[in-house]
């Protein structure tokens, strides 16, 4: 049942549609921005993304049209459904969509409306290797349609959640980049923290630390999972980050005893030598692992975190290092020539405590924008269906 004033109408019913000219433009040059997919990375265009700009004669010679200011950009080929407000005449390339809004109808809420119909476009969408909507399927969107009034007031709501949203991305972003720039800093001996002086000495990592690689058990010998030794896989590595407790599989001692996986004790560094190579973790209490992945046990010169922060440093520059193939990999003789200029143990420490909180402020931010996403979607779920309705003044 439909809220009271409430009305069930598409897209097409409610705002004229501009689809894109079907020819890429011939040269970029000119004033009028020319919007591409990866450029809609916010409420409104053209974005800090924007890269290319066209001018009218172009525009006519490629048969794209004018989108004019307040038009609603939509993606409708691959990732369908990123939407944004255009803040000036903009055109658009062949895999978006545009909608000019009837004066019944508020841009903004039209906006946040189509945000919610993914799944719409998705079950709508043309079955090839890259989904897409053609117009009909665009102009078929559905929208819940409130007065003008409370569209009004419902998308200042829900605008507010997104200056928040990008308000945190940017301290997040901010937080990231100055990591990184400590990593460059501390890591190299550019900067010193204060109190501490003197030489790093060069040293192979092979004379700071044991390492051994792991293993993987026969996989159609169900005994052999399911026990209480936890079992690390690259994607354990990915989902969890720095530490690592609890994996997706564990191992039996019989399949501990089947393969040449071993068990590694608490603070040992985990480095991936294939697939997502250079990605690092620590072990957070004892774990085996995959062949996939190195296990690397630090002696009394070496911190364990160290060198956590130090193989993180490095892991771009590693990725180059990658052995040609079906895909880059390590082995463990290129990883124990890794060279590493070393500063005293105190200092290595201090190194790793100010980059733990750098750490802890990233992961602190990455947890509001989390809960202020899900804030959001929730609150868009009840405004959007009327389940929760709004005083208009």
């Amino acid at each position: 049942m439909l809220p009271e004033g409430w009305k069930l109408t598409n897209t097409g019913q409610e705002c004229l549609s501009i689809v894109p000219g079907r020819n890429k433009p011939k040269e970029f040059s000119g004033s009028i921005p020319w919007i591409t997919t990866p450029e809609i990375s916010g409420r409104y265009l053209p974005s800090h993304l924007q890269k290319n700009y066209i001018s009218k004669h172009t525009i006519k010679e490629s048969g794209a049209k004018i989108v004019p200011e307040g038009g609603v950009v939509m993606s409708a080929v691959g990732d369908l459904g990123l939407v944004a407000i255009a803040t000036e005449e903009i055109t658009l390339n062949q895999q978006l969509h545009a909608f000019i809004c009837k004066k019944n109808i508020d841009n903004e809420f039209l906006a946040y409306s189509i945000e919610t119909q993914k799944s719409f476009m998705e079950r709508v969408a043309s079955k090839t290797t890259i989904p897409y909507l053609n117009k009909a399927n665009c102009e078929s969107i559905p929208i819940l349609l409130p007065p003008l009034p409370e569209q009004k007031k419902i998308a200042v709501i829900l605008s507010t959640w997104d200056r928040a949203i990008e308000g945190t991305e940017t301290l997040l972003a901010n937080s990231q980049q100055q990591k990184k720039a400590l990593m460059q800093q501390l890591l190299t001996g550019k900067k010193r923290l204060p109190g501490f002086t003197g030489d790093w000495k060069p040293h192979s990592l092979s004379d700071l630390a044991a390492m051994s690689s792991g293993g993987t058990p026969l996989s159609t010998q169900k005994d052999y999972f399911g026990g209480n030794i936890p079992w690390v896989s690259i994607a354990d590595m990915t989902r969890c980050g720095k530490y690592i407790s609890q994996t997706e599989k564990t191992l039996t001692k019989s399949g501990l005893d089947n393969c040449s996986a071993k068990i590694y004790p608490k603070n040992t560094v985990l480095y991936a030598m294939y697939a997502s190579i250079g990605e690092c973790s620590i072990a957070s209490t004892e774990l085996s692992c995959s062949q996939a992945i190195l296990g690397i046990r630090t002696n009394s010169k070496l911190y364990f975190e160290y060198l956590y922060f130090y193989l993180s440093f490095l892991k771009e520059k590693i990725k180059l290092l990658g052995q040609t193939g079906t895909q880059s990999n390590l082995n463990a003789k290129m990883v124990k020539a890794f060279r590493i200029n070393l500063p005293p143990l105190p200092e290595q420490k201090a190194i790793a405590a100010v980059l733990t909180t750098a750490d802890e402020e990233i992961t602190a931010l990455e947890s509001d924008l989390s809960r202020l996403r899900q804030e959001k979607k929730a609150l868009m779920q009840q405004l959007l269906t009327g389940k929760r309705r709004v005083t208009v003044d």
